[in-house]
């Protein structure tokens, strides 16, 4: 009985990953998200978690600037 039931399961797991269809792939259409490289970040202004507000001229550097924005899965 134990080897039936595992290998009923066993088959509709290969029916499951069968059946799985993949997304087209069309990268002609591909829409970009972000900036592009070299290109401007627009001016902004927020504050921080203390209340203290910065900008993108006051965060950049001498070579520059890199943001990330990451948004945590604890929430």
């Amino acid at each position: 009985m134990k080897i039936t039931v595992a290998v009923l399961f066993l088959a509709g797991l290969c029916v499951l990953a069968g059946a799985q269809e993949n997304p087209p792939t069309n990268h002609a259409l591909a829409q970009s998200i972000g900036l592009e490289i070299g290109q401007q970040a627009p001016a902004f202004a927020l504050r921080d978690q203390f209340g203290h507000e910065h900008s993108n001229q006051t965060l950049k550097g001498s070579k520059g600037t890199v943001l990330l924005f990451f948004r945590s899965a604890d929430w």
